[in-house]
């Protein structure tokens, strides 16, 4: 057997890497940059999964077949809407990741507004400084919902992982289950007080 094929056959043996994702809806990042303070142990879990698909890495398009995902951000804009309903058709472990995603948390402030159009006014309007427009240019700013959404209202999560942001601790327990196959036990991990 020549060299490539005995190495392609050595691959195609070889076990599959967990395929893991994370995103951001309508939020801050802060809880990426709590994954980001995983430091070295980014480093421990690289070689343990297949990185598919993040704000961290260059992929365009949300892949199919996803083991796991890492979803932060509250559903804010329809962009948000199209995108939670195509990763969770994607991915067969849904993780809700940080308040935002949970509850709707600070991104959801403008929910007793009732509607989005205030929101629109005050930010392209009222506080304009130069030439106060909305934007018209189709793709510049996506549709905002009525009401910020937590994921949960609408898509089926898997996993509900709180913090303003979760710690790297946490972040670091739940990734290093996900990839070894378990589900997260939280119960002990989270303290309420």
């Amino acid at each position: 057997m020549d060299p490539v094929a005995a190495g392609n056959q050595a691959k195609s043996e070889a076990p599959r890497k967990p395929r893991v994702a994370t995103m951001w809806l309508g939020g801050c990042s802060g809880c990426h940059m709590s994954l980001m303070d995983l430091d070295e142990r980014l480093i421990e879990l690289a070689p343990k999964m297949d990185l598919v698909y993040s704000p961290v890495v260059d992929t365009k398009e949300y892949p199919d077949d996803v083991d796991a995902a890492l979803v932060e951000g509250a559903v804010a804009n329809e962009e948000n809407l199209e995108l939670i309903k195509k990763i969770r058709a994607r991915t067969k472990v849904l993780v809700s990741f940080g308040d935002c995603a949970v509850t709707g948390n600070v991104t959801a402030m403008r929910n007793p507004l009732r509607v989005a159009a205030p929101v629109i006014e005050r930010s392209y309007l009222d506080e304009a400084d130069l030439n106060p427009r909305r934007p018209s240019e189709p793709g510049i700013v996506p549709p905002l919902l009525d009401q910020v959404l937590p994921i949960h209202s609408v898509v089926p999560v898997d996993l509900f992982l709180p913090g303003c942001p979760p710690s790297a601790d946490l972040i670091f327990f739940v990734l290093s289950e996900l990839v070894e196959g378990r589900t997260p036990n939280l119960q002990d991990k989270l303290s309420y007080g």
